[in-house]
């Protein structure tokens, strides 16, 4: 569904130093550096798959989205999604794909989100029983029956950004691209949208690529993901695997009753982090230790409680972007 070869974008970015002297000189010579957004980048979607890409602030992912949907063409390399040329905007191409942006909204600001999907209906030429069939359909799994005649700029976040998917999936695109989709959501809209979109691909098997900074939406929606750091990709394959990029250690916490004597022990084999009063200990463990090192810590010690990572991807994920070059090249 989307594949591409050797991808790579380019952009020349304008200098200029402040002051009103060098706002005289740049009418008459500007200074440009390159900036290279993407690197060589190889993909390859197959049909049906929900993939996250992730990566830094500026790490091109944004970049790659605009490519894959045409609306900025590549510097080189080859590039086709749905066997097509994104690039050449193709009529037909165009009514296979979405594109949903979090911080940028389609929908006309001072009208209900009802007359802005009456607008998209002829601009995607979908038959009057079809076009009710699907607001039907996407307003009862979304839940926005209630609000589809109220003009936009009254609703709220969470609410605008659930007519914004429902617009962009009135056409049953066959690909639909995802930036960011929750951001700057709350807790409980962030997910209804996961729910919804994880409802709206068992229904529909929708290819999904899908960027986010948060680790929850990646880790409940993908089974994949790529990982982007200055225009390269440095990791390609399933969440496991990503887990285990930096080794396949368990984080386990275990808080206990009172302060422990932490000099001599059963985590001193392993990386251990205290708290400041000796109460609480933040342990990694192999995988294939996991059982007996924490049977061994309940039965010796007043644990009162204890539990380990629920999120491996995020704790992998900061640590990468603390420390890109711990990636190293694309394996």
């Amino acid at each position: 569904m989307i594949f591409s070869e050797g991808l790579n974008k380019n952009f020349k970015i304008y200098r200029k130093p402040p002051g009103f002297l060098q706002s005289l000189k740049s009418l008459f010579y500007r200074e440009y550096h390159e900036k290279q957004a993407v690197d060589s980048f190889d993909i390859h979607i197959p049909k049906g798959k929900i993939v996250g890409l992730l990566g830094p602030n500026g790490a091109g992912k944004t970049t790659l989205m605009k490519m894959f949907t045409g609306i900025i063409i590549p510097s080189s390399g080859s590039l086709k999604v749905l066997g097509y040329t994104p690039s050449k905007r193709e009529r037909a191409f165009r009514k296979k794909i979405a594109l949903v942006m979090g911080h940028k909204s389609q929908l006309w600001w001072d009208l209900p989100a009802m007359d802005s999907f009456n607008l998209l209906q002829r601009y995607y030429e979908i038959s009057n029983a079809d076009f009710k069939q699907r607001v039907d359909e996407l307003s009862d799994l979304l839940n926005v029956t209630h609000i589809l005649n109220i003009h936009v700029r009254k609703l709220s976040l969470g609410e605008r950004m659930k007519v914004e998917l429902m617009s962009s999936l009135l056409h049953k695109p066959e690909v639909i691209f995802l930036d960011e989709p929750t951001i700057g959501l709350d807790l409980i809209a962030q997910k209804n949208i996961r729910d919804f979109l994880i409802q709206y691909h068992k229904k529909t098997g929708s290819t999904i690529l899908i960027t986010s900074h948060y680790m929850a939406d990646i880790d409940a929606l993908c089974s994949e993901l790529i990982l982007i750091i200055n225009g390269s990709k440095r990791f390609d394959g399933s969440i496991k695997q990503f887990e285990n990029l930096l080794g396949s250690e368990k984080i386990v916490n275990f808080s206990f009753s009172k302060p422990i004597e932490n000099e001599n022990g059963v985590w001193q084999q392993f990386k251990a982090h205290w708290n400041h009063d000796n109460t609480q200990v933040e342990l990694s463990i192999p995988e294939k230790q996991m059982r007996e090192v924490s049977q061994k810590i309940l039965s010796e010690y007043p644990v009162c409680d204890f539990n380990t990572d629920k999120m491996p991807i995020e704790r992998v994920m900061k640590t990468l972007l603390e420390n890109p070059e711990l990636a190293g090249p694309y394996r």
